[in-house]
Parts: structure tokens; C-alpha cells; sequence
């Protein structure tokens, strides 16, 4: 929290200090107008004179609307602070956020990271517009009133005074208690937000398989352990008012006998004891609007703490120069120096301690080559394509891109090497062209020519009216080859040194995946091409073919080579094309 304090708030001490001059002037009206009452009462009326009473009145209003004008001038300065320290955290987190490494991300997860950018951001807000609506208002009205009282009868001021420490204390002890209750119910939030996530992203599958009440039980007990929580921090928090109010009323009466028994003694007046009434009326919502100060606080501090673990975040894939990795390899790059992609010894795990996911793997690809990948489920296909674009780095050994160590390459420059469609990929609420583009510098001949030769331009055409174009969020109004054209499309938009299809065409026909690999093969000669498939037929005309199983290399080659020396990759082509074709 200090350091979200320190970098969006301090920027606006300024304009903070400004809306608080309005604010104490406003406050300084209110604390007016009791006193007056009393003077109207004590002093004026018994001289009977009704112009005196008549000025002394209009000064009552004109303290009252000075004191609601002051006040929504300042409540209005606050929330526009508010909402514009809101606007730049909010702005910088997302940024963050797309900025993370994915082993960050992992580490956060995504639930968690929703549930900071929006709750979490909201109750900051609410606190930096709070605080500077109470924050001057409550204590002003609360010393205010107590330094008037003591003009008015210090007798009755000091029965005030005696009730601060019991309040101070009752303050602190409940704040010390609501922070960690506040930080646990966020967590319990994040699995929430997980749920509902996963629920509505798959709807249909819940559906198709009845599955609905099941759901519905999951989502039942992880919102009863929110409430739960919820509850536990609400009656935490609730404990401060009814206290609050017990002082408070107490005090009251004691103020008022205490007052009565000096009226009778003639040492004070009526007009003080209403006054006090007054006063003891202001404190008391000033107790209580720092009380909920206190509660509000106490939630955006573990709401701050958990934002700034994102913003404070370290960069866990850093950048290495290129001089030093060259020199100390050099007598290895020279070989492969004109290899577009080489992976050398490489050993990688998602968990330290854990089993690796590929182990000791190397290959070397030339430019305008074909890679095809291939395995069971869970045997390291994706971790290959998320090591090459340096979604995460090696733990052992090294890759290569064009000569260079992945570790030297800027972020943006390695990037912009590939083309790449994942599996489960998105589609935006857009139209098809805005999705191939996808915010990149393309001409409409660009994004038509990829549209063509990733097989897509037939019912592209078709959609002509621009209706149609629109495609709902993850292209729900298309379908699964259609998707599948599109994303490939997006990839070929920029023309890439490395195209990735991460079974990507596992919903084409064979006729459009055939014209679709051959469309590549004539013009995009240059492009290396690395396919993770589970069809033989995509990948069989591949100069290289990786055989993967538990992270383990258990056979390349080409096509002839395996079928020949890998008996995996012969049942496999047996199994989806029968001997004879598969030896042909």
C-alpha cells in the first residue's frame, strides 16, 4: 500500500490539498451553526429584540449554505481525484499484466489477476474518494466540537474528553483484526472469479453433458465460503458502531445531567445544554464516519497489498547481452549459425523439483524446413513451442533462433519472428478482418492474400454483408474450421520467418488441410514451419519429425526414417492410414 501511496497518490497531493481547504472551510460552517443557536437562545431572545434575532438567523443560513456548497464542491474535487488515481493504477496493472512472464502468470493465476484489476482497484478508489470526503471532515467536526464545547462549559467538555481514549483503542483493535480477515476474503474472491470463469467459458459443454446442477453445487459451496468469510469480516467491522454508539449515549447522558444540575446551580444556560446536544450529535456521526474510514482502510490495505505484488513484480526473463553469450559459444555457433532454429541439450520443468517435461532435447531446423511434432497428451509438444518463443526459459541448455541465444532477443524482436496459432486460440468480438489484423499496420491486400492461402476466402466471401463479418466473442457464430481459417489467416498476415500451428488444423477436412500445407509450401518458401499435430497426414511430408513421449525424444527423422527405426510412429500411421498408405 505505501507504494501505490507514494506513486498514484502523492501526484494529486496538490489537488487533494486544495479540495481540503473547501472541505475545512465547509466543516468550519457546520461547526458554526450550533454555536450561534446557542447565542440566539442564551443571549438574543432575552433581549427581546426581533431584527437581532432576524440577522442572528440569517446568519444560521447563510452558514448552512455556505457549508452544502463548500461540501459538494469538495465531495465533487474527491471523486474526480479518486476516479483519476483509479484510472492510472488500473491502467498501469493491465499493463503489467500483459507484460508478465508466464511463469508469473501461473503464479498469480488468472482468476486472482481479474479479481485484483477489478474489485481490488474499485476498493482503492472508494477508499481515496472516502478519505477525502471524512478524512478532513470527521476529525474537524470531532475536535471542533470539542473545542467549542470548552468555550461553551468546560464542565460538560470534559465529560467528551474522557470518552476519546475508550473510542481510540476500540478504533485500533478492530482495524488490527479486519486487515487479515480483509486479505483472506480476497483469496476466497479469486476462487470465485475461477469458478465463474471456467463455468461460462464452457457453458456448452456443462449443458451437453446435463452437468448443470453438478456446477451449480461447486458454485454453491465456493460462494458459501465467500459469504462466510464475508460474514466473518462483517461482524468483525460490526462491532465498532453498536460500540460506538454505547459511548457515545452514555456520554450524552452524562452530558445532560451534568448540565442540568449547573443550570440549576446557574453557573450555565438551556441555549449550552441544546448546543451540546448538537455538537454531541456531530461527534458522534464523526465517530462514525471514522469508524467506516477504519473498516474501508483496513480492506484497501489488503486490496493494496495484493496490487502492488503485481505492480512490484520482478522481471524473471531478462534480456542477455548478446556479446557475452556469442563469446562463450562461439566455437558451437559457427556450425550452426545458419540454422533457423537449433535446440541443444534442452531440460525444462514447469515446477522445480518436479519431473521434467522435455528432457535433453535437441534438433536443428533450416530455414524454409518443416518441423512436425507429435505425441500422446502430456508428452511436451506445447512446452517445445512455449521454450522456442520463450514463453518460459530452459532449465538446461539452449535455443537458437537464427544464430542468436532466445536470451538475447528483445521481447518485441523475437516475437515478431513468428506466426503462431495455439490451440483453444482466440477470437475477438470483431469483424474477420479486424481479427487477422488484430491491431497490426495491414493493407486489405494483406489480410486478403492470408485469408486466401490459409483456405478461408470461400466463406469469407460468403459473409459479405458486414452483419455477417461481425463475429461474436471467441467466434462463437463459426464454425470449428472456420475458426481454425481465420486464426491461421492472423498468422500468416505478417508474413513470418516461423509459423507455428499448434493443432491447428485438427477441425479442417483432409482435402483443405492438403490445399492449406500446400498453399504454404509454394508461397511462403522462406517461412520454417513447425507443426504439432495428431494426424499423421499433416506432418508426414515434414524434413524433420519429433516423436515425443513424457518429455522424452523417442524418435526423429522423416517420415520414411520412423516408419522404419520409431515403432510408436509406425502403430500411429497404421492405425490413421493403414499400412499400405502409410508406407507409400
Amino acid at each position: 500500500m505505501k507504494g501505490i501511496l507514494a506513486k498514484y497518490i502523492r501526484p494529486y497531493f496538490g489537488q487533494m490539498g486544495y479540495g481540503f481547504v473547501i472541505k475545512f472551510t465547509g466543516t468550519i460552517m457546520d461547526l458554526c451553526i450550533p454555536y450561534i443557536l446557542a447565542h440566539i437562545i442564551d443571549e438574543v431572545i432575552p433581549q427581546q429584540d426581533r431584527a437581532l434575532v432576524l440577522w442572528w438567523g440569517a446568519g444560521m443560513i447563510l452558514c448552512s449554505v455556505l457549508a452544502v456548497t463548500f461540501n459538494v464542491i469538495a465531495n465533487r474535487k474527491a471523486s474526480l481525484v479518486a476516479s483519476r488515481v483509479t484510472r492510472t493504477l488500473r491502467h498501469d496493472l493491465f499493463e503489467k499484466i500483459m507484460y508478465l512472464s508466464n511463469r508469473n502468470m501461473d503464479a498469480f493465476t488468472k482468476p486472482s489477476l481479474i479479481s485484483r484489476m477489478t474489485s481490488d482497484t474499485y476498493d482503492i478508489q472508494q477508499t481515496v474518494a472516502r478519505i477525502q470526503r471524512l478524512g478532513v471532515r470527521a476529525p474537524i467536526l470531532l475536535i471542533g466540537g470539542i473545542f467549542v464545547t470548552f468555550t461553551l462549559d468546560w464542565a460538560m467538555a470534559l465529560v467528551l474528553v474522557a470518552l476519546l481514549p475508550l473510542l481510540a483503542a476500540l478504533s485500533v483493535f478492530v482495524s488490527k483484526k479486519g486487515i487479515p480477515i480483509y486479505a483472506k476474503l480476497q483469496e476466497k474472491t479469486d476462487q470465485m472469479v475461477r469458478a465463474v470463469r471456467e463455468d461460462i467459458a464452457g457453458i456448452r459443454v456443462i449443458k451437453a453433458l446435463s452437468k448443470t446442477e453438478y456446477e451449480r453445487e461447486k458454485f454453491r459451496q465456493v460462494n458459501a465460503a465467500v459469504i462466510e468469510r464475508e460474514k466473518k469480516a462483517g461482524m468483525v467491522m460490526a462491532v465498532m458502531n453498536p460500540s460506538l454508539n454505547i459511548f457515545l449515549n452514555l456520554g450524552l447522558v452524562c452530558v445532560i445531567l451534568v448540565g442540568a444540575f449547573r443550570v440549576n446551580a446557574g453557573v450555565s444556560e438551556v441555549g449550552k445544554i441544546l448546543a451540546f446536544t448538537t455538537y454531541f450529535t456531530l461527534i458522534l456521526n464523526a465517530m462514525m464516519s471514522i469508524s467506516k474510514m477504519f473498516s474501508m482502510i483496513s480492506k484497501s490495505i489488503a486490496s493494496g497489498g495484493r496490487i502492488w505484488r503485481v505492480l512490484d513484480a520482478g522481471e524473471d526473463m531478462e534480456v542477455l547481452p548478446e556479446e557475452g553469450i556469442s563469446q562463450a559459444q562461439e566455437g558451437q555457433d559457427k556450425a550452426e549459425a545458419s540454422a533457423r532454429i537449433v535446440f541443444d541439450h534442452v531440460t525444462f520443468s514447469y515446477y522445480k523439483g518436479q519431473m521434467p517435461s522435455v528432457k535433453d532435447l535437441s534438433f536443428t531446423v533450416q530455414k524454409g524446413e518443416t518441423l512436425g511434432i507429435i505425441g500422446e497428451i502430456g508428452s511436451g509438444k506445447s512446452t517445445v513451442l512455449n521454450l522456442l518463443m520463450r514463453m518460459y526459459d530452459t532449465d538446461q541448455g539452449r535455443i537458437l533462433v537464427d544464430g542468436r541465444d532466445v536470451r538475447t532477443y528483445s521481447p518485441k524482436e523475437l516475437k515478431e519472428k513468428f506466426g503462431v496459432v495455439f490451440q483453444n486460440d482466440m477470437i475477438f468480438e470483431d469483424t474477420i478482418a479486424e481479427n487477422v489484423a488484430l491491431g497490426r499496420s495491414l493493407t486489405q491486400e494483406q489480410i486478403q492474400e492470408a485469408l486466401r492461402y490459409a483456405q478461408a476466402s470461400e466463406f469469407v466471401s460468403q459473409r459479405s454483408q458486414e452483419e455477417d463479418n461481425a463475429l461474436n466473442i471467441r467466434g462463437a457464430n463459426l464454425s470449428g474450421g472456420q475458426k481454425q481459417r481465420v486464426l491461421i489467416a492472423r498468422a500468416l498476415a505478417m508474413r513470418p520467418e516461423i509459423l507455428i500451428l499448434d493443432d491447428s488444423s485438427s477441425a479442417l477436412d483432409y482435402k483443405t488441410d492438403a490445399l492449406l500445407r500446400k498453399g504454404i509450401r509454394e508461397h511462403y518458401k522462406d517461412t520454417t514451419l513447425v507443426i504439432v499435430a495428431q494426424r499423421i497426414s499433416s506432418i508426414r511430408h515434414a524434413e524433420h519429425i519429433l516423436v515425443l513421449e513424457d518429455g522424452n525424444v523417442i524418435g526423429y527423422g522423416n517420415h520414411e526414417e520412423l516408419m522404419k527405426s520409431c515403432e510408436t510412429y509406425r502403430e500411429i500411421s497404421h492405425s490413421q492410414m493403414g499400412e499400405t498408405e502409410a508406407a507409400s
